[in-house]
């Protein structure tokens, strides 16, 4: 009976061309926008780490001025990063199954080959539980370990782009570039690596890239590498050198850990709660105790990685494909209407109001199905679009997640825009019709 009804359903497309078209491309125009929005916040509210997103905290002090909260609007907030004491202090624990202090910064790379030109790059600071906590992927060789932290080595993990233009994209593991005043070792270089969110940085442009170079978090000390993210302070003591600058409590740092336990939990909580109450003794922490050990996605949350544009356009696409739909209702009516004789006829033959409701119903089905193929090609090119022009080189895709939701819009199109027609044909009596024979 479907392939009946498909057949009949065809027929009727071909028999009126213009009107057909015109019926798809609307399907397809209002599919096209809603699934190319749709994707867009699909793809920016998407669990990151969906295998571990749990164990990944986000780890935070108050030691903030006891005068008043770092957050007015949010009182019970501790500070969003650390001092570069304090987080050096907790990152040495051994509690968590891995944690990093981490911070963004830049410095010129100086090519060995001396026809390239030096260029600056983005750098992050890290400790080598950077890679395993955020699976970062290796092309070749791969993080430091805890040795190279301590030491630290001079010693640099790159991306993917800095290796084919220093390298070719060859194993380049073991040569060395400069970067900054210093010499380092290349330990490891990464696949291509393009976040559509920058989960683990969502203080320092979250939808940008990630950086181009990473080397041992305590180069920012014999190094004296400026972080070139957020500061924030409360006792204005950063001071001009450098070293005046470590030892204050401006924050400036971001701490992650893995937790993969309730008792690992418990017990990096405890440890946290302690090291505050040592530091009150040294007339710091004058706030209660207010440690957090926070899940990624709370702290994204927190943070409002997808923007409220991004929900507000995705309701004004998924409108503009309900009006789309609402508009075809009356060119679908006229069309069913004209074939009212042919329907009598088949009424009077004994066709039930349920066989023909249901011939109409995948007709619009198959509209819907057209127009939704024509709509995810369209939004294919839309998403290649925004991701150039918005979106720093992200690459937008459509997964079979959003194929399927595409192709379900256009059903739901479809049956809007035919439900009304084809129940309204159904009501015809046959024997006007006959009549009229």
């Amino acid at each position: 009976m479907l392939l009946y009804n498909l057949r009949l359903s065809w027929n009727s497309l071909r028999r009126n061309p213009s009107l057909s078209l015109l019926t798809v491309a609307a399907i397809g125009l209002g599919i096209a926008v809603a699934t190319s929005f749709t994707t867009i916040y699909y793809l920016m509210s998407a669990d990151p780490l969906p295998h571990k997103s749990d164990s990944v905290r986000y780890v935070r002090l108050d030691a903030w001025s006891p005068l008043g909260p770092f957050d007015s609007d949010h009182p019970e907030r501790p500070p969003e990063q650390l001092t570069y004491k304090d987080a050096l202090a907790v990152a040495a624990s051994d509690i968590p199954t891995h944690s990093t202090a981490t911070f963004h910064s830049d410095l010129f790379i100086y090519p060995e080959d001396k026809a390239l030109r030096p260029f600056e790059a983005a750098v992050r600071l890290c400790h080598s539980g950077f890679f395993p906590i955020f699976d970062v992927p290796f092309a070749f060789g791969g993080p430091w370990d805890a040795r190279a932290d301590a030491g630290p080595e001079r010693v640099v993990v790159i991306d993917h782009a800095t290796n084919q233009r220093l390298f070719g994209g060859s194993d380049s593991v073991g040569n060395r570039i400069k970067l900054g005043p210093a010499v380092f070792t290349i330990v490891g270089v990464l696949e291509p690596w393009r976040p559509v969110v920058k989960f683990f940085d969502t203080l320092n442009d979250s939808s940008g890239p990630p950086e181009q170079a990473y080397i041992p978090f305590l180069h920012v000390r014999d190094m004296e590498i400026p972080t070139d993210g957020n500061t924030q302070g409360w006792k204005g003591d950063s001071g001009n050198d450098f070293a005046t600058f470590l030892a204050s409590e401006a924050t400036w740092v971001q701490l992650w850990a893995q937790i993969d336990s309730p008792d690992q939990e418990a017990r990096y909580q405890t440890f946290l709660d302690a090291y505050s109450d040592g530091q009150r003794k040294l007339n710091r922490f004058e706030r209660p105790n207010n440690n957090w050990i926070q899940p990624m996605r709370q702290w994204h949350v927190e943070q409002g990685v997808v923007p409220p544009e991004a929900r507000s356009m995705v309701i004004i696409s998924l409108l503009f494909l309900a009006v789309c739909s609402i508009n075809l209702i009356g060119l679908l009516l006229g069309k069913f209407l004209a074939r009212a004789p042919e329907v009598g006829v088949r009424r009077a033959l004994g066709a039930s109001r349920r066989a023909v409701f249901l011939q109409h119903i995948v007709e619009c089905q198959l509209l819907g199905i057209l127009g939704g193929i024509i709509g995810l090609t369209l939004s294919v090119g839309a998403l290649q679009v925004i991701s150039g022009m918005f979106l720093d080189d992200v690459i937008l895709h459509l997964d079979a997640t959003m194929i399927a939701t595409g192709i379900a819009l256009a059903l739901a199109s479809g049956l809007i825009a035919g439900v009304y027609p084809a129940w309204r044909v159904c009501t015809v009596a046959p024997a006007i019709h006959l009549k009229a024979q």
